[in-house]
Protein backbone atom coordinates (compact mmCIF):
# COMPACT_ATOMS: atom_id res chain seq x y z
CA UNK A 1 0.00 0.00 0.00
CA UNK A 2 1.29 3.47 -0.87
CA UNK A 3 2.07 5.80 2.02
CA UNK A 4 -0.46 8.28 0.64
CA UNK A 5 -3.13 5.58 1.10
CA UNK A 6 -1.86 4.68 4.59
CA UNK A 7 -2.53 8.26 5.70
CA UNK A 8 -6.13 7.92 4.46
CA UNK A 9 -6.74 5.18 7.05
CA UNK A 10 -7.34 7.91 9.64
CA UNK A 11 -10.76 8.24 7.95
CA UNK A 12 -13.45 5.63 8.49
CA UNK A 13 -14.50 5.41 4.84
CA UNK A 14 -10.98 4.44 3.81
CA UNK A 15 -10.61 1.98 6.68
CA UNK A 16 -13.74 0.30 5.35
CA UNK A 17 -12.55 0.52 1.75
CA UNK A 18 -9.05 -0.85 2.32
CA UNK A 19 -9.81 -3.11 5.29
CA UNK A 20 -7.11 -1.79 7.63
CA UNK A 21 -6.71 0.48 10.64
CA UNK A 22 -3.65 2.13 12.20
CA UNK A 23 -1.88 1.47 15.50
CA UNK A 24 0.75 3.95 16.64
CA UNK A 25 3.36 4.03 19.39
CA UNK A 26 5.55 1.66 21.40
CA UNK A 27 2.98 0.44 23.90
CA UNK A 28 0.32 -0.38 21.31
CA UNK A 29 2.80 -2.12 19.03
CA UNK A 30 3.92 -4.29 21.96
CA UNK A 31 0.31 -5.18 22.73
CA UNK A 32 -0.22 -5.96 19.06
CA UNK A 33 2.77 -8.32 19.03
CA UNK A 34 1.57 -10.00 22.23
CA UNK A 35 -1.82 -10.63 20.65
CA UNK A 36 -0.10 -12.85 18.04
CA UNK A 37 -1.83 -11.52 14.90
CA UNK A 38 -2.80 -14.14 12.36
CA UNK A 39 -2.93 -11.88 9.30
CA UNK A 40 -0.21 -9.76 7.76
CA UNK A 41 0.63 -6.58 9.66
CA UNK A 42 2.74 -3.89 8.00
CA UNK A 43 4.92 -1.91 10.42
CA UNK A 44 6.35 1.45 9.37
CA UNK A 45 9.38 2.54 11.39
CA UNK A 46 11.96 5.29 11.33
CA UNK A 47 15.60 4.18 11.52
CA UNK A 48 15.68 5.02 15.26
CA UNK A 49 13.05 2.31 15.91
CA UNK A 50 14.44 -0.54 13.82
CA UNK A 51 16.51 -2.02 16.66
CA UNK A 52 13.64 -1.52 19.13
CA UNK A 53 11.25 -3.42 16.86
CA UNK A 54 13.72 -6.29 16.33
CA UNK A 55 14.11 -6.66 20.10
CA UNK A 56 10.34 -6.48 20.68
CA UNK A 57 9.68 -9.13 18.03
CA UNK A 58 12.31 -11.43 19.50
CA UNK A 59 10.93 -11.03 23.03
CA UNK A 60 7.17 -10.98 22.48
CA UNK A 61 6.57 -12.62 19.12
CA UNK A 62 9.44 -15.00 18.35
CA UNK A 63 7.13 -17.41 16.52
CA UNK A 64 5.70 -14.81 14.15
CA UNK A 65 7.18 -15.06 10.66
CA UNK A 66 8.20 -12.21 8.40
CA UNK A 67 5.06 -12.99 6.41
CA UNK A 68 3.00 -11.79 9.38
CA UNK A 69 5.11 -8.82 10.49
CA UNK A 70 6.38 -6.94 7.44
CA UNK A 71 8.64 -3.99 8.21
CA UNK A 72 9.15 -0.88 6.08
CA UNK A 73 11.60 1.84 7.05
CA UNK A 74 10.43 5.40 6.41
CA UNK A 75 11.92 8.82 6.96
CA UNK A 76 10.94 11.13 9.81
CA UNK A 77 9.13 13.34 7.30
CA UNK A 78 7.14 10.38 5.95
CA UNK A 79 6.31 9.29 9.49
CA UNK A 80 4.98 12.76 10.24
CA UNK A 81 2.82 12.55 7.14
CA UNK A 82 1.13 9.25 8.01
CA UNK A 83 0.76 9.96 11.74
CA UNK A 84 -2.13 11.91 13.26
CA UNK A 85 -0.13 12.96 16.33
CA UNK A 86 1.93 16.15 16.61
CA UNK A 87 5.05 14.31 17.76
CA UNK A 88 5.05 10.77 16.31
CA UNK A 89 7.06 8.16 18.21
CA UNK A 90 8.40 6.72 14.98
CA UNK A 91 6.48 3.46 14.67
CA UNK A 92 3.03 2.78 13.15
CA UNK A 93 1.38 -0.51 12.20
CA UNK A 94 -1.24 -1.09 9.52
CA UNK A 95 -3.50 -3.83 10.90
CA UNK A 96 -6.24 -5.79 9.09
CA UNK A 97 -9.72 -5.03 10.38
CA UNK A 98 -11.01 -8.02 12.36
CA UNK A 99 -14.25 -9.75 11.44
CA UNK A 100 -16.56 -8.02 13.93
CA UNK A 101 -20.06 -7.74 12.54
CA UNK A 102 -23.66 -7.75 13.61
CA UNK A 103 -24.61 -11.43 13.93
CA UNK A 104 -28.07 -10.85 15.40
CA UNK A 105 -29.78 -11.37 12.07
CA UNK A 106 -28.35 -14.88 11.93
CA UNK A 107 -29.84 -15.95 15.23
CA UNK A 108 -33.24 -17.51 15.63
CA UNK A 109 -35.88 -15.44 17.42
CA UNK A 110 -36.01 -16.17 21.11
CA UNK A 111 -39.34 -17.06 22.69
CA UNK A 112 -40.50 -15.50 25.93
CA UNK A 113 -39.55 -17.86 28.74
CA UNK A 114 -41.71 -18.55 31.82
CA UNK A 115 -40.64 -16.82 35.02
CA UNK A 116 -38.94 -19.87 36.55
CA UNK A 117 -37.07 -20.58 33.33
CA UNK A 118 -36.00 -16.95 33.12
CA UNK A 119 -34.55 -17.15 36.62
CA UNK A 120 -32.65 -20.32 35.70
CA UNK A 121 -31.36 -18.59 32.58
CA UNK A 122 -30.28 -15.60 34.65
CA UNK A 123 -28.24 -17.74 37.02
CA UNK A 124 -26.64 -19.46 34.04
CA UNK A 125 -25.81 -16.13 32.35
CA UNK A 126 -24.02 -15.00 35.50
CA UNK A 127 -21.40 -17.66 34.74
CA UNK A 128 -21.04 -16.79 31.03
CA UNK A 129 -20.31 -13.69 29.04
CA UNK A 130 -22.56 -10.76 29.82
CA UNK A 131 -23.37 -8.31 27.05
CA UNK A 132 -22.76 -4.59 27.43
CA UNK A 133 -24.80 -2.61 24.91
CA UNK A 134 -23.72 0.95 24.08
CA UNK A 135 -26.29 3.14 22.39
CA UNK A 136 -24.79 5.79 20.08
CA UNK A 137 -21.67 6.42 22.16
CA UNK A 138 -19.85 9.36 20.58
CA UNK A 139 -16.70 10.07 22.57
CA UNK A 140 -13.61 8.11 21.40
CA UNK A 141 -12.04 8.37 24.85
CA UNK A 142 -15.13 6.87 26.48
CA UNK A 143 -15.23 3.92 24.10
CA UNK A 144 -11.50 3.27 24.41
CA UNK A 145 -11.71 3.31 28.20
CA UNK A 146 -14.71 0.97 28.17
CA UNK A 147 -12.86 -1.47 25.91
CA UNK A 148 -9.91 -1.39 28.29
CA UNK A 149 -12.16 -2.07 31.29
CA UNK A 150 -14.03 -4.95 29.67
CA UNK A 151 -10.78 -6.54 28.51
CA UNK A 152 -9.39 -6.23 32.05
CA UNK A 153 -12.29 -8.04 33.67
CA UNK A 154 -13.07 -10.42 30.81
CA UNK A 155 -16.41 -12.27 30.63
CA UNK A 156 -18.00 -9.40 28.70
CA UNK A 157 -19.09 -8.92 25.12
CA UNK A 158 -19.55 -5.40 23.76
CA UNK A 159 -22.42 -4.57 21.42
CA UNK A 160 -22.29 -1.21 19.63
CA UNK A 161 -25.35 0.44 18.10
CA UNK A 162 -25.37 2.10 14.69
CA UNK A 163 -24.23 5.77 14.77
CA UNK A 164 -21.62 5.02 17.41
CA UNK A 165 -18.02 6.15 17.12
CA UNK A 166 -15.91 3.73 15.09
CA UNK A 167 -13.91 1.51 17.50
CA UNK A 168 -11.02 1.56 15.00
CA UNK A 169 -10.79 5.33 15.13
CA UNK A 170 -7.18 6.23 16.04
CA UNK A 171 -8.28 8.00 19.23
CA UNK A 172 -10.30 4.97 20.37
CA UNK A 173 -7.39 2.64 19.62
CA UNK A 174 -4.97 4.80 21.62
CA UNK A 175 -7.25 5.17 24.63
CA UNK A 176 -7.97 1.43 24.65
CA UNK A 177 -4.26 0.88 25.42
CA UNK A 178 -4.25 -2.34 23.39
CA UNK A 179 -7.61 -3.72 24.56
CA UNK A 180 -8.85 -3.34 20.97
CA UNK A 181 -6.77 -6.43 20.08
CA UNK A 182 -8.64 -8.54 22.61
CA UNK A 183 -12.12 -7.07 22.27
CA UNK A 184 -15.12 -9.33 21.81
CA UNK A 185 -17.64 -7.09 20.11
CA UNK A 186 -20.35 -6.75 17.51
CA UNK A 187 -20.92 -3.58 15.51
CA UNK A 188 -24.06 -1.89 14.16
CA UNK A 189 -26.45 -3.76 16.43
CA UNK A 190 -29.83 -1.97 16.30
CA UNK A 191 -31.47 -1.37 19.66
CA UNK A 192 -34.79 -2.69 18.39
CA UNK A 193 -33.18 -6.01 17.42
CA UNK A 194 -32.12 -6.91 20.97
CA UNK A 195 -35.42 -8.61 21.78
CA UNK A 196 -34.57 -11.36 19.27
CA UNK A 197 -31.56 -12.25 21.40
CA UNK A 198 -32.27 -11.36 25.03
CA UNK A 199 -35.24 -11.51 27.35
CA UNK A 200 -33.84 -9.57 30.33
CA UNK A 201 -32.32 -6.09 30.35
CA UNK A 202 -30.90 -3.71 32.93
CA UNK A 203 -30.08 -0.01 32.61
CA UNK A 204 -29.03 2.87 34.84
CA UNK A 205 -31.46 5.39 36.26
CA UNK A 206 -31.31 7.74 39.25
CA UNK A 207 -34.34 6.03 40.80
CA UNK A 208 -33.38 2.38 40.34
CA UNK A 209 -32.13 -0.29 42.73
CA UNK A 210 -28.51 -0.06 43.79
CA UNK A 211 -26.01 -1.86 41.56
CA UNK A 212 -24.64 -3.51 44.71
CA UNK A 213 -27.83 -5.55 45.00
CA UNK A 214 -27.58 -9.24 44.15
CA UNK A 215 -30.25 -8.94 41.48
CA UNK A 216 -27.97 -6.70 39.38
CA UNK A 217 -26.09 -9.80 38.24
CA UNK A 218 -29.22 -11.59 37.01
CA UNK A 219 -29.50 -10.01 33.57
CA UNK A 220 -28.38 -10.93 30.07
CA UNK A 221 -27.84 -7.48 28.60
CA UNK A 222 -26.87 -4.16 30.23
CA UNK A 223 -27.87 -1.00 28.39
CA UNK A 224 -25.84 2.22 28.45
CA UNK A 225 -26.91 5.29 26.55
CA UNK A 226 -25.48 8.15 24.57
CA UNK A 227 -23.41 10.58 26.66
CA UNK A 228 -25.97 13.37 26.34
CA UNK A 229 -29.31 11.60 25.78
CA UNK A 230 -29.00 8.18 27.40
CA UNK A 231 -31.12 5.27 26.15
CA UNK A 232 -34.43 6.42 24.58
CA UNK A 233 -37.22 6.18 27.17
CA UNK A 234 -39.62 4.46 24.76
CA UNK A 235 -37.08 1.71 24.10
CA UNK A 236 -36.41 1.17 27.80
CA UNK A 237 -40.15 0.68 28.28
CA UNK A 238 -40.50 -1.57 25.26
CA UNK A 239 -37.68 -3.80 26.49
CA UNK A 240 -39.18 -3.83 30.00
CA UNK A 241 -35.70 -3.04 31.30
CA UNK A 242 -35.04 -2.98 35.04
CA UNK A 243 -33.55 0.23 36.46
CA UNK A 244 -30.46 0.32 38.67
CA UNK A 245 -28.48 3.20 40.08
CA UNK A 246 -24.94 3.93 41.24
CA UNK A 247 -25.46 5.72 44.57
CA UNK A 248 -23.59 8.99 45.01
CA UNK A 249 -23.53 12.13 47.13
CA UNK A 250 -26.35 13.74 45.17
CA UNK A 251 -24.31 16.88 44.43
CA UNK A 252 -24.24 16.16 40.69
CA UNK A 253 -26.84 14.44 38.54
CA UNK A 254 -24.77 12.12 36.37
CA UNK A 255 -21.57 10.13 35.94
CA UNK A 256 -19.28 10.02 32.92
CA UNK A 257 -20.36 7.11 30.68
CA UNK A 258 -17.05 5.27 30.90
CA UNK A 259 -17.01 5.67 34.69
CA UNK A 260 -20.52 4.24 34.94
CA UNK A 261 -19.63 1.21 32.80
CA UNK A 262 -16.42 0.70 34.79
CA UNK A 263 -18.28 0.63 38.11
CA UNK A 264 -20.95 -1.73 36.76
CA UNK A 265 -18.33 -4.07 35.26
CA UNK A 266 -16.58 -4.19 38.61
CA UNK A 267 -19.83 -5.01 40.44
CA UNK A 268 -20.67 -7.72 37.92
CA UNK A 269 -17.19 -9.23 38.30
CA UNK A 270 -17.24 -9.43 42.10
Amino acid sequence: MKLSDVKKLHQKKYRTQFGYYLVEGEHLILELLKSAPKNTVAVYVTSEYEAWLDKAKAEYAPLLSDDVIQVQTVTSVQMQQISDTKSPQGIIARVPLPSVTNSLSEEAPRREAPADEQMQKSVSSANSKRCIYLYEVQDPGNLGTILRTLAWFGQFKLLLSPNSVDPFNSKVVRSSMGAIFHADMELNVPLESLTSRFSQFAYLDMHGQEVKSKSFGHFECYLFGNEARGVPTEDVKRLNATAFTIPGSGKIDSLNLASAVNICAYELSC
